[in-house]
């Protein structure tokens, strides 16, 4: 199982635009791909929030190829999405995790 990690810090002033937006939008939309077998999202706690709030959201795929199709066939217009609409809004970066246990 590979999970594709994607951590957000949004400024506070997108927060409530965004967050509703992630939830009905954007990862329907990822999901909608057929190629995540779940999701989690959580806010991470312990740390300053006075210039922006951070998320993290995990997608499980069975395996790297799978995650190599959503890479190259979804990932960018979704991306660009984010992008268009909180522009200057946001930091995020991607990891890749395998489950071992």
């Amino acid at each position: 199982m590979i999970i594709y990690n994607v951590t957000v810090k949004i400024n506070l002033d997108a927060h409530d635009e965004w967050l509703l937006w992630m939830q009905e939008t954007h990862i329907p939309d990822v999901m909608n791909t057929g190629l995540f077998e779940s999701y989690k999202m959580a806010r991470i706690l312990g740390h300053d929030e006075s210039d922006g709030i951070t998320y993290a959201t995990q997608f499980e795929c069975p395996d790297m190829k799978t995650l190599q199709l959503y890479s190259t066939k979804h990932a960018p217009q979704l991306q660009e999405d984010v992008k268009k609409r909180f522009p200057d809004k946001f930091v995020a970066f991607r990891t890749l995790m395998e489950v071992v246990g």
